[in-house]
């Protein structure tokens, strides 16, 4: 699901035109946050996207996440049966634990650290076991809710997993790299050494400059040399746009994330998010 820019009242919708209920391996795919809403509809062994909805807003709270959500739903294709359905939560409120240091039974307290949460709110957390990993954050249970109503079981994970396992499955585990997800007001930073993770943060930025100090100072943090570590980027973000050529005055080593292509490691299904 490629995050576009979030313009208000700024909405995208795609049907193919194929029949879906003939496919036999059909996924959902859904991405939230206050900013919008994301849906996308695949066929797993073809490779194809069969459907796309994007619908962009600002909700303040998570009851009014609900109302657009529920209002998406009924934009789905009628009498359409998946056979698999993710969710993915790309939300500021989440923290990475070492997976020898975690206890479920203080899942909050991770979180208190770095995030302002509710005694009422829920913890969840998932496990990234490639780099032994746990990931922690505050789903939205109405969300949640409304789409089991709707959609049945379904699997749902936090976005910074998903960066980081798919960033994991095609580094170069010889060098140290950082890999960069742009959305239109959040940076998503994933940075490797070798085969460790060094750092996943999450800045939001307000101008093309904004970005710029956040990475430079993530990489002095770091001890990251920009004339020698190389930057990968990929989500909304492209060459030669405002963004990329501030950067290019002072990263020396940049590159893009290739998409859709047949001989990367990220899922067809999670090739939009990255």
């Amino acid at each position: 699901m490629r995050l576009i820019p979030p313009v208000i009242g700024q909405n995208f919708m795609r049907q193919l035109e194929t029949n879906l209920h003939t496919n036999k391996y059909q996924r959902l795919s859904v991405q939230i946050s206050l900013n919008g809403l994301s849906f996308l509809i695949t066929d797993e062994n073809q490779n194809q996207i069969l459907f796309e909805n994007e619908e962009w807003f600002y909700a303040t709270t998570p009851f009014e996440l609900l109302t657009e959500l529920e209002n998406l739903l009924n934009k789905l294709p009628k009498a359409t049966s998946f056979e698999k359905v993710s969710v993915i939560y790309a939300t500021s409120v989440y923290t990475v634990v070492p997976e020898v240091l975690f206890d479920e039974r203080k899942a909050s307290e991770y979180l208190k650290f770095n995030s302002k949460i509710l005694v009422n709110d829920y913890i969840s957390h998932d496990q990234l076991d490639v780099l032994n990993l746990v990931v922690v954050y505050v789903p939205l249970m109405n969300i949640n809710n409304a789409l089991f109503d709707k959609l049945g079981s379904f699997e749902y994970f936090h976005l910074a997993t998903v960066l980081m396992d798919a960033f994991y499955k095609i580094h170069d585990k010889s060098e140290t790299r950082v890999f960069l997800h742009v959305c239109d007001s959040s940076l998503d930073c994933v940075v490797f050494k070798e085969d460790r993770l060094e750092l996943c943060n999450s800045y939001p930025y307000a101008s093309p400059e904004d970005f710029l100090y956040y990475l430079l100072f993530m990489m002095e943090q770091l001890k990251l040399n920009p004339d020698k570590i190389p930057i990968s980027l990929c989500g909304e973000i492209q060459e030669n746009d405002a963004i990329h050529e501030l950067l290019y005055k002072y990263i020396r080593h940049i590159d893009f994330i290739p998409k859709h292509n047949s001989e990367e490691k990220i899922p067809f299904s999670l090739q939009k998010i990255v």
